[in-house]
C-alpha cells in the first residue's frame, strides 16, 4: 500500500494551488460554479370548497342560477347526461372519486374535474383558463383533461364508438332507400387537425407543402351526425387514398365477420353496402362518386342528390369541431398518444350527445322494409360468403359492380324523384 506521505502537501503547495485556481477564476470565469438556489414552489389557497359550492349552486342545485339552456351551451350536452358521465367516472374511475388529504380536508369533487375537462375540450383554451371558476392549478387542469379523456374511452367506447350492428345497419338503410340510396350505410371522408407543437424533426412528414403540420381523421358518418368509424392520427402529408390504405374500414368484411346486407337496386340485387365519396376515392363496389360533368337530366340529378347526402361526413366535422373547439384549434399539445385520446374523447362525446338528442325517428316502422318486403327490400343477416380473404378483397375493390350499382342508382333516383319540382 502507498504510504500517506505521498498524499500530503506542504503548506506552501496548498497556497501555490490554491492561487492557481484564483487565477484560473479570475481569467476563464468560476469553473467550480455556485449551485443555484433551487425556485421555491409557489403555494397558492384557491379555497377550493368554496370553488366547488359556487359550482354546484350555479348549476346542478334544485334552483341554478344558470337554467338548462345556459348548461347546453357551455357543457355541450343536456344536463342529465352530463351527470350520468360524472357519475361513471366518479365510481369507477379511481382519479375522479372523492378524496381527503391527511388533515380531513376534502379534495378537488368529480364535478370540479369534469367540468375543467369539459370546458377545455368545449372551449379548446388552455389548462389555466379554469383556474378562476373552478378553482384547480394549471397542472392539475391538464391533468384532469387527460384522465378525463382516459376514462370516457375506456367507459364508454366500445358503445359510442362501434361498428353497426344489425339492427344498426337496418335504421341506416332504411334512411339510404328513403333518401334514394339503397344500400347506403354513410359517408366517408377525411379532416385535418393542425399540430401547433409538432416536433421538428416530424415537421417534413405531418406538413404538406409549406403548410402547417396536421394530423389526418378518416371518418363515416351516418344522416344523423353518427361517427361510425373514426381512424386517426396519420400524417397530414397523406391523401385519403393513402389513408384508406391503412384504415381498418373494411377489416370486418375482408375477416368475414361483418353482417351481410342484400338490397335490390332497380330490379338487381347487389351483396355489399356502400359509402357515398368525393372524386378521390378509388371505383370499388363499396364506393359511389359523383358525376363531374353530368350530362343529362338524370345524370344531373344524381349528381345532386349524391352530393347533398354525401355532405352527411361534412356536417358531422362542423358539428364536432363546433362542439369541441379543441379539435378546431390548433393542438398545443407535444405527445401524439394524449392528442388521439383527446379526438377519440370528442367522437365518443360527440356520438353520446347525438344519441341523447336525436329525437324519435329511432321509433318509425321500418319493417316494411326489411326482410323481403316493399319496394326497396333489403335484409341484414350472417356473412358466410366472404370467409376468403382474397376473394374479400377482390370483391370490395370490383370496379365493374361499380359501374353498374351507379347506373341503377341514377335510374333508381330519376323514378323516385324526376316527377318533384325542381327535382328536390
Amino acid at each position: 500500500m502507498a504510504s500517506s506521505s505521498h498524499y500530503h502537501y506542504h503548506r506552501e503547495d496548498n497556497d501555490q494551488l490554491d492561487s492557481m485556481f484564483d487565477d484560473l477564476s479570475e481569467e476563464d470565469g468560476d469553473i467550480f460554479p455556485e449551485p443555484k438556489e433551487r425556485k421555491k414552489r409557489i403555494f397558492i389557497e384557491r379555497n377550493r370548497e368554496e370553488g366547488a359550492t359556487k359550482l354546484w349552486n350555479d348549476y346542478f342545485s334544485e334552483t341554478p342560477t344558470y337554467g338548462h339552456r345556459l348548461f347546453r351551451r357551455r357543457f355541450r350536452m343536456n344536463k342529465p347526461l352530463f351527470m350520468r358521465i360524472v357519475n361513471r367516472l366518479s365510481t369507477e374511475v379511481p382519479y375522479f372519486r372523492p378524496t381527503q388529504d391527511a388533515t380531513g380536508r376534502s379534495g378537488l369533487t368529480p364535478l370540479q374535474k369534469c367540468t375543467a375537462a369539459i370546458r377545455q375540450l368545449a372551449y379548446g383554451g388552455g389548462a389555466d383558463t379554469v383556474d378562476e371558476y373552478v378553482r384547480l392549478g394549471e397542472t392539475t387542469a391538464a391533468k384532469c383533461l387527460h384522465r378525463f379523456a382516459a376514462g370516457i374511452i375506456h367507459l364508454f367506447g366500445d358503445q359510442y364508438l362501434r361498428r353497426p350492428t344489425p339492427e344498426d345497419l337496418q335504421r341506416l338503410l332504411f334512411e339510404g332507400e328513403e333518401r334514394g340510396f339503397p344500400g347506403m350505410i354513410g359517408s366517408i371522408d377525411c379532416m385535418h387537425w393542425e399540430w401547433k407543437n409538432c416536433p421538428s424533426a416530424w415537421k417534413g412528414m405531418y406538413s404538406r407543402g409549406t403548410g402547417k403540420p396536421t394530423l389526418v381523421l378518416e371518418a363515416v358518418a351516418s344522416y344523423d351526425l353518427w361517427i361510425w368509424h373514426a381512424f386517426f392520427g396519420a400524417p397530414g402529408t397523406m391523401n385519403d387514398l393513402n389513408i384508406l390504405d391503412r384504415s381498418p374500414v373494411f377489416d370486418e368484411i375482408i375477416n368475414g365477420i361483418a353482417p351481410q346486407v342484400n338490397f335490390n337496386v332497380n330490379g338487381r340485387e347487389y351483396h355489399l353496402a356502400y359509402y357515398l365519396t368525393d372524386g378521390i376515392y378509388p371505383k370499388w363496389a363499396t364506393f359511389i362518386q359523383s358525376i363531374r360533368l353530368p350530362l343529362g337530366e338524370k345524370n344531373k340529378l344524381f349528381a345532386k342528390r349524391q352530393e347533398s347526402v354525401r355532405k352527411d361526413v361534412e356536417r358531422a366535422f362542423g358539428v364536432l369541431q363546433a362542439r369541441f373547439a379543441v379539435v378546431k384549434n390548433p393542438s398545443k399539445l407535444w405527445e401524439k398518444e394524449k392528442i388521439k385520446n383527446i379526438m377519440k374523447a370528442c367522437i365518443i362525446l360527440h356520438n353520446m350527445i347525438v344519441e341523447n338528442e336525436r329525437g324519435s325517428y329511432s321509433l318509425r316502422n321500418i319493417s316494411e322494409f326489411i326482410d323481403g318486403e316493399g319496394e326497396g327490400a333489403y335484409s341484414v343477416g350472417l356473412d358466410d360468403t366472404l370467409r376468403n380473404t382474397i376473394d374479400a378483397r377482390r370483391r370490395i375493390q370490383d370496379t365493374p359492380t361499380n359501374h353498374r350499382l351507379k347506373a341503377d342508382l341514377i335510374e333508381n333516383i330519376w323514378a323516385k324523384f324526376g316527377h318533384l319540382p325542381n327535382n328536390i
